[in-house]
């Protein structure tokens, strides 16, 4: 495509920290870089404890550890996320109870969070959709009440924040993504942010594949053995290098994203309403952390055509998360045409526009002239 989706590129100075770890004789997990890179999370976020992890998979698995999720437990994730979110629990015997999504952020809608609690519940994992906040003072009131933990999935939403404070600081965890679609990349990568600071020393410890290695290295113990599970869930310190040197330009990569987000809702606010298309809501008492694009066309339809339109434009643009409950996976649990319509109209309708720092003004320019030609 003349357009593509997403363009990752460099925007600091991801080139000489990569020369600088091939140099500096320490390739592997926990070097210079990932120590500047964990510094960074926790000063800018306010968390006890940030962990690079080598995918936001690997830091959903390492929650679920954590948490000792067992066979037959139960955790409540939205209907509208991607597939990661809830393997990592069902990886680990549990049963996933889908809530649907809110019509105007496509968010968990926490109106039907209470009544998917029983018993059996252990987790429950909002999802900050586009970056976007979910309604996360009702969320923190239910769980608290019930005495249930709370675990972000905030592959989306890092800096982005709710009533002004931080989306992955509320629960006492939260996942990161780094993948290259996100707003701060390192092709492949993750991390664990940890708020609750009774879980840092075992979290070290299942990253570590499940041994005491990083209290050898801070000289707790005169040496490291197999203490708990684990895996090797440590990025290479090159890949830390190229996240740090990302995560160092985070003003200039946000000013330039929403900048893009701004002017594609602008260009675009009269023509949806003509068109009957939703474009993304973001109330007030939120910040998003402008990490897409999408609108929502009337039906399947009209997506449809318009993905095609803009193809024949040599424009890439892209549909997101298909219903979890009707998934091949999902039927398994038990889910049905029907059980959750929202999630099952917005997965129909939606499309994602090119969105990331590669794109400049001329092609986004290009692309706002293209779509206002549309016609449902």
């Amino acid at each position: 495509m003349k357009i593509p989706f997403n363009n990752p590129i460099p925007v600091g100075k991801e080139e000489e920290y990569i020369k600088t770890a091939l140099q500096s004789g320490h390739l592997s997990g926990d070097g210079p870089f990932t120590k500047k890179a964990h510094s960074l999370l926790e000063k800018s976020l306010g968390v006890p404890k940030a962990l690079l992890t080598t995918s936001c998979t690997h830091a959903l698995e390492m929650m679920a550890i954590l948490l000792n999720i067992q066979e037959g437990d139960e955790v409540i994730i939205p209907d509208f996320t991607f597939v990661s979110t809830v393997n990592a629990f069902v990886l680990r015997g549990a049963h996933p109870v889908f809530v649907d999504v809110r019509p105007d952020t496509l968010n968990l809608d926490e109106s039907k969070l209470e009544e998917a609690i029983t018993p059996k519940t252990r987790a429950i994992v909002p999802v900050h959709y586009a970056g976007i906040g979910c309604e996360m003072d009702r969320i923190m009131e239910i769980a608290q009440h019930h005495q249930i933990p709370v675990l972000e999935d905030n592959a989306h939403a890092l800096f982005g924040k709710y009533k002004g404070k931080y989306l992955g600081t509320f629960g006492s965890m939260a996942a990161q993504s780094f993948h290259e679609t996100k707003n701060f990349s390192c092709g492949e990568g993750g991390a664990l942010l940890i708020n609750d600071p009774e879980l840092v020393e075992r979290a070290e410890i299942i990253r570590e594949k499940g041994t005491n290695r990083s209290r050898f290295f801070r000289g707790q113990v005169d040496k490291y053995t197999w203490v708990d599970i684990g895996s090797s869930y440590l990025p290479s310190d090159i890949l830390a290098g190229v996240l740090l040197a990302q995560l160092e330009d985070r003003e200039k990569i946000q000013s330039y994203r929403k900048n893009l987000w701004s002017t594609y809702y602008f260009a675009f606010k009269d023509w949806a309403e003509k068109q009957d298309i939703q474009l993304p809501t973001v109330p007030d008492h939120t910040e998003q952390a402008y990490h897409m694009f999408y609108m929502l066309l009337p039906d399947l339809v009209s997506r449809q055509k318009f993905i095609a339109f803009l193809r024949e434009h040599e424009i890439h643009s892209v549909f997101h998360y298909l219903p979890l409950h009707l998934s091949d996976m999902g039927t398994r649990f038990g889910g049905k045409i029907g059980d959750f319509p929202i999630t099952e109209s917005v997965s129909n309708r939606l499309v994602r526009l090119p969105f990331s720092c590669g794109l400049s003004s001329s092609q986004q320019e290009e692309v706002i002239d293209t779509v206002l030609k549309f016609k449902v």
